[in-house]
């Protein structure tokens, strides 16, 4: 907003004309009020958006509408108590390897010149450590000819391996994969971990390993895919990453990684990589598709709700999101917050329950507070400044009203978009560490390995067990169903094996 050199006597005395101005010059310092708040906030104040229940609602009597959870009063711990926890220990399920530690000959000799016998024994436990180690299988094959005539030599079986000429196991492989997509390890950061233990292994290698390992589980990624979109709700949302780029100034350009999550009949998390946010991206990724589509305001999702097959589901996270953030210059924001943590609440209530059931609970208690909800919004609507934050945030509510209403016609919805912004946060951390992606093979790569381990995570899977299994039976069988290595179906097969 530029200086303006405005003075008293150029201030007329009747204001009439000058009302629409001084609107929007009170909405604008609303605005900046605002955006000084959420900046103080961010720097020095706390994360979460968490509001005593107490201070929601400004009408009397808001103590009985708002409902808050009774705090159970625990007793204090008795001394046995406190001692049973401190001696808890750590790693209950680790292997355990005895040490024993016996008296010395003499210490045996009794005083009366008899020798002691055992009669019990004492143990502690402590945590130890032995790092990971390299090293490398020798694969020796035997060769074989007649002695007498020195013909049809033979020779045993090459071994299989999932990168063709590659001097690389399938347990590597997978520990490389692991330890950067998701421990988010950089490969600069291996080589040197690699190099502590007596390896010499160039980043450049590493990072053709992942490109060739990639593509060996392209097929088992479009599985993936191919199941996601034969849910009937998918969550989506989407990140920026930058990728290395040498044509630009600055080396650099940003590109996109989205990620779609299934169904309860679909459990799967899958990653797709695109060079802008243009809305192409999920067009082309969801062409097909029939169903609900949970996402944000994204403008991209436009046209993929236009056809009539895919049904908006918006998110009350965001919504509750521009509430809190108005909070700070306006106290009728504390309504709206009030109202959705009650909507929360009966989510929190319906969380365990039977699709059917969910889907009557929202009926019975949620739509009564959507329509309390409206008339709320319709009301500050008529005295809200448009651009302030408070009229920004009754504004984008009531722009995408009916998509927000959605979750209360299927029980298989959520109130919110948080599964997949869930499932970004770990991108998000990577992206910390790697910095950038290499290339669009790097970004496609990236997003194939992001599948997986998102997969295995949902299912509680060891990502590392899972790939070097994986890649195992890839090797040895090209033709293999790719059904079954589905991360649910591989982890059911593994209990039965175990039962």
């Amino acid at each position: 907003m530029g200086k303006t050199n405005l003075k008293p006597e150029d201030i007329p005395d009747d204001l009439g004309p000058w009302k629409e101005t001084l609107l929007r010059l009170a909405g604008r310092v609303e605005d900046l009020e605002q955006q000084l708040q959420s900046l103080l906030k961010l720097k020095y104040g706390p994360k979460s958006e968490s509001i005593s229940p107490n201070q929601l609602r400004l009408f009397e009597g808001a103590e009985e509408a708002a409902p808050v959870e009774e705090r159970v009063e625990e007793p204090a711990p008795s001394v046995m108590q406190t001692t049973k926890r401190s001696q808890r220990k750590p790693g209950k399920e680790l292997p355990r390897r005895r040490i024993m530690h016996e008296p010395s000959e003499a210490e045996l000799k009794c005083s009366c010149g008899e020798e002691k016998v055992r009669i019990g024994e004492e143990s502690t436990e402590r945590l130890d450590y032995v790092p990971s180690s390299v090293f490398v299988n020798e694969h020796v094959r035997g060769k074989y000819a007649c002695k007498k005539c020195q013909g049809e030599v033979v020779i045993g079986p090459k071994p299989a391996q999932i990168i063709e000429k590659g001097f690389v196991e399938a347990g590597m492989l997978a520990y490389i994969a692991t330890s950067k997509y998701a421990d988010h390890i950089p490969l600069h950061r291996l080589e040197g971990i690699f190099k502590r233990q007596g390896a010499s292994i160039s980043r450049s290698t590493m990072c053709d390993w992942l490109i060739a390992a990639g593509k060996a589980l392209s097929g088992l990624h479009q599985q993936m895919v191919k199941r996601v979109l034969s849910s009937r709700v998918i969550w989506t949302d989407d990140t920026p990453v930058k990728m290395q780029d040498r044509e630009l100034e600055k080396k650099l350009r940003e590109t996109r990684l989205w990620t779609y999550l299934g169904d309860g009949e679909n459990p799967y998390v899958v990653f797709d990589f695109t060079k802008s946010r243009k809305r192409d991206g999920p067009a082309n990724f969801l062409n097909g598709y029939k169903g609900y589509l949970q996402a944000d305001a994204f403008a991209g999702y436009d046209c993929i709700f236009a056809g009539g097959e895919v049904t908006e589901v918006a998110c009350m996270a965001h919504v509750r999101r521009k509430f809190f953030e108005a909070l700070t210059s306006s106290k009728e924001a504390q309504h709206g917050l009030a109202i959705i943590q009650e909507m929360y609440l009966i989510e929190k209530e319906a969380k365990d329950l039977e699709v059917e059931e969910r889907m009557a609970v929202r009926q019975l208690k949620s739509i009564p507070l959507l329509k309390e909800f409206k008339a709320w919004l319709d009301s500050e609507r008529l005295i809200a400044l448009p651009k302030s934050p408070i009229g920004k945030a009754v504004m984008y509510t009531l722009n995408n009203w009916q998509a927000l209403n959605r979750f209360v016609e299927d029980g298989n919805l959520t109130i919110d978009n948080n599964r997949a912004e869930n499932a970004l946060r770990k991108i998000a951390v990577g992206r910390k560490n790697w910095l950038f992606l290499g290339s669009e093979t790097g970004g496609k790569t990236a997003s194939i390995f992001a599948s997986i381990v998102a997969s295995c995570n949902r299912h509680g899977i060891d990502p590392f067990a899972y790939l070097k299994d994986v890649f195992s039976q890839l090797a040895a069988d090209s033709q293999v169903d790719l059904e079954n290595l589905l991360p649910d179906k591989w982890q059911k097969e593994r209990a039965d094996l175990a039962a």
